[in-house]
């Protein structure tokens, strides 16, 4: 009877082991899936953010740009009394100019160059944080793969090497800042 016991605690024993293991690489494969979505997702937010940003800054540029134009062309190869109905009607632009100035103080196009300076700093930073949490992942569960005596279960479960972060061309492209 004795005899019978020990046999049978040594393969409960492996069973356990087995199925620990098992579920280990279960949940490494959940963490890189997370891990990969949250590679997506940084993409993502750096594709709109960045867009929106952009198109922000580059409106206001082209207003201020606009607005600048105006007033060089109203001084232009002007007269004395020309210039003076010139100021008149360049004090009218700048009380509308005022006026939206006062109801988006933050709507300089100086400031939105600023943001989007600090938007592509950010996302940048959440797209990077997010590959090297993926390949972290990545790596420990391809190790393990290779580790003995966990290989034992992962060649039972024909599992293989799961490859580090490489970025779809379309997505790997920074975007252009141009203006």
């Amino acid at each position: 009877m004795p005899y019978l016991i020990i046999p049978l605690v040594i393969v409960i024993i492996a069973v356990i082991w087995a199925v620990s293991v098992s579920n280990s690489f279960n949940r490494d494969r959940v963490k890189i899936e997370e891990a990969r979505s949250g590679i997506d997702v940084a993409l993502t937010k750096r594709h709109d953010v960045l867009t929106k940003m952009l198109d922000i800054a580059k409106g206001y540029a082209s207003h201020e740009k606009e607005t600048l134009f105006k007033v060089i062309e109203l001084r232009r190869g002007m007269t004395v009394s020309e210039m003076s109905r010139a100021s008149d009607q360049m004090n009218e632009a700048l009380k509308g100019i005022s006026v939206v100035a006062e109801s988006y103080p933050e709507l300089r196009s100086s400031e939105n160059f600023r943001a989007l300076q600090i938007s592509v700093s950010d996302t940048e930073e959440h797209l990077q944080a997010a590959r090297r949490l993926y390949n972290s992942n990545v790596a420990s569960y391809n190790a393990r793969l290779v580790t003995f005596p966990s290989s034992i279960i992962a060649g039972m479960k024909h599992l293989e090497r799961m490859p580090l972060f490489e970025a779809e061309e379309s997505k790997r492209a920074d975007i252009k800042m141009e203006f």
